[in-house]
């Protein structure tokens, strides 16, 4: 059975560094668009990315919509670009407030940014207000890595009734993408104040690694172990969950995209 699958990534092989989690996000989307599921994949456009290297271009007739965070306006720009060898579109989450900075997370020192929180409720905002305005009705809603982890609760709690998203399955991959210390402690009070009403907003009371992981899990309809060495505190609520789980495979395996499809099946 065909899925229409949104995939929403932190980060992407080849406008990002190759690591754990860019390589698998690019060569996913390229095997599940090849085993006959319809795909639409979206990231942020940090800064970093050379766009002429990857010829992205503006889509304006996507582009141009507000999106009011903590109270203030930010114009919302939708870029695209495809990876030749992969036959495979990406569109790009942009903003010059919030990625703009020549970096990803942080800072050459390595400091976290002091607003990743408002650039990830940016970027959940953007992705979902653009599926609506492209009309596309996605079954499975894939995201990968804590940037991402605002999309599950806007799906749960503030588009779950918009035609879109009404009958979408959440699935969740877990990364070893922790960060030392906390996200802005007003993340949770930023999230109600986007029209969420849901207890375990209290999680975000203290917006560590752990705590969103947990928060983010609550939304998941299947969980995925994407690498051997996720958070163990993080992969024991995940286990004790309840939810559908696929455990960590190394993407070398025969029938490692297989296991996906099937996955994505089963939880529909």
């Amino acid at each position: 059975m065909a899925s229409k699958i949104l995939y929403v990534c932190q980060q992407i092989a080849p406008y990002l560094p190759e690591t754990e989690a860019s390589k698998l996000c690019r060569s996913l989307v390229q095997a599940m668009q090849e085993c006959g599921n319809e795909i639409r994949t979206f990231m942020p456009r940090y800064g970093c990315i050379n766009e002429r290297r990857h010829q992205l271009h503006e889509v304006i007739r996507l582009s141009g919509m507000n999106l009011i965070i903590d109270d203030n306006d930010h114009q919302l720009i939708i870029k695209v670009a495809s990876i030749p060898a992969a036959r495979v579109q990406i569109y790009f989450i942009d903003n010059d407030d919030y990625f703009s900075r020549k970096a990803i997370l942080h800072d050459a020192e390595g400091r976290e940014f002091a607003d990743n929180d408002e650039r990830a409720i940016f970027f959940a905002r953007g992705v979902l207000e653009t599926v609506k305005k492209l009309r596309w009705a996605p079954t499975v809603v894939h995201c990968h890595g804590w940037f991402a982890g605002v999309v599950p609760v806007y799906l749960k709690k503030v588009f779950a009734d918009d035609p879109i998203f009404r009958d979408v399955k959440v699935v969740v991959s877990l990364y070893d993408d922790g960060f030392p210390g906390e996200l802005d402690k007003e993340f949770g009070l930023k999230i109600a104040g986007e029209g969420v009403q849901d207890a375990n907003l209290s999680l975000l009371g203290r917006p560590s690694y752990e705590n969103l992981c947990r928060f983010v899990m609550e939304y998941a309809d299947g969980i995925i172990v994407a690498s051997p060495d996720v958070d163990a505190k993080v992969l024991k609520l995940a286990r004790r969950s309840g939810k559908p789980m696929l455990e960590y495979r190394s993407p070398e395996e025969d029938g490692f995209f297989d296991n996906y499809n099937r996955f994505y099946e089963d939880i529909q």
